[in-house]
């Protein structure tokens, strides 16, 4: 399997069942064929596009925004949290732990100023970010959603509930910043 499959399978799978009820999605950033094909999996309207595709939503009506290969900031987190539904949720990759610690730092800390809780989580070598105003990723997971998903390689409702733990170390420098 390639990491490229992890990648599309966790950045898709891992918000939608999160979210109780996404009727309204976009993915903003790199859509690969394989990623439309795992958001596919997924009923509700689902969009494609970049950052440019937030400034023609209206206000308040996306549950899910899944951000693949761009650098958050204040800007884009505000047109985000613009359209974003009450009970709305971001996912968004970053760079690995292990690569730049200060990068998923300013990242959690960015997002945890405009959310409920904002956690890490690891695959493969690749991190992300789950932000939600209202749902836990690991308390709040669609046990009917996830475990019925077919024509995986990676994604599992075990690798679901994994994905958020880490190294005592690393968990310990989070501490304080990923809110749980």
């Amino acid at each position: 399997m390639k990491d490229n499959q992890a990648f599309n399978e966790m950045m898709v799978h891992t918000p939608l069942c999160t979210h109780k009820e996404a009727q309204n999605v976009l993915i903003i950033g790199s859509s690969s064929e394989a990623l439309k094909k795992e958001a596919s999996k997924h009923t509700g309207n689902i969009e494609f596009g970049d950052v440019s595709i937030l400034t023609s939503k209206d206000e308040k009506n996306i549950d899910v925004v899944i951000l693949t290969d761009i650098n958050i900031d204040e800007m884009l987190l505000a047109n985000i949290q613009r359209v974003l539904n009450d009970d709305g949720l971001i996912c968004l990759s970053t760079d690995s732990f292990s690569k730049d610690e200060d990068k998923l730092k300013t990242d959690l800390e960015l997002v945890g100023q405009n959310f409920w809780i904002a956690m890490p989580f690891k695959f493969g070598h690749e991190t992300a970010i789950l932000a939600s105003k209202k749902y836990h990723p690991t308390a709040d997971i669609i046990l009917q959603r996830s475990d019925l998903l077919d024509d995986l390689e990676y994604y599992s409702t075990e690798i679901h509930h994994a994905s958020f733990v880490f190294p005592a170390a690393q968990h310990k420098a989070l501490t304080g910043i990923a809110k749980r």
